[in-house]
């Protein structure tokens, strides 16, 4: 999947003009919207706005001070282009739960629940797949063991991540148990 940024550019056409004879300069997409335009795009993630009007009041809105040198406007716009995608890839949903991979913090219903680094990888894992995943394949990827060793590391970080969980949310099925492997059930 491509990640196509756009600046919206709303009710300031000068600034729009500006840029867009950099255009070719510019590693994001480039509109200028009117009102009834942007109804349908205000919330887009993928979207950063930047308006003349200060009646808006947006979570992707980019406030500019005045005077601003052009230059330092485009780096201010890829900064928060790279912020967004940064946070984006880094809060994953599965089923009723969000986790963010920066701060490992598993939320549902505003309950939160730290995870370990390796708790992290293990749900991040087996959310990969929708069949269950073997221990060996697990060891592989999540431990790093390149052999069948005969361990039990897999099953104990899935007993305790279990146990966690089930506490903390009192939700049991989260990792489901198969002859195959474990399977996240979310």
């Amino acid at each position: 999947m491509i990640y196509q940024q756009t600046l919206i550019i709303h009710n300031f056409k000068v600034l729009f003009n500006i840029l867009n004879e950099i255009k070719y300069l510019l590693n994001f997409n480039l509109k200028s919207l009117n009102a009834k335009e942007m109804e349908g795009i205000l919330n887009d993630s993928n979207n950063l706005i930047i308006s003349g009007e200060k009646n808006f009041n947006l979570e992707n809105q980019l406030i500019l001070n005045y005077p601003i040198n052009v230059l330092k406007l485009i780096e201010i716009i890829n900064i928060n282009f790279l912020k967004k995608k940064f946070n984006e890839q880094n809060n994953i949903r599965i089923g009723k739960y969000s986790i963010n991979l920066n701060s490992r913090i598993m939320n549902k219903d505003k309950v939160r629940l730290s995870l370990t680094e390796k708790e992290a990888q293990i749900i991040t894992f087996l959310n990969k797949f929708k069949i269950p995943t073997s221990i060996i394949d697990l060891q592989k990827e999540v431990w790093g063991h390149k052999s069948k060793l005969e361990t039990h590391t897999v099953e104990t970080h899935i007993y305790r991540l279990r146990k966690k969980i089930e506490k903390k949310f009192n939700d049991k099925n989260f990792i489901s148990s198969h002859r195959e492997g474990y399977k996240i059930s979310g």
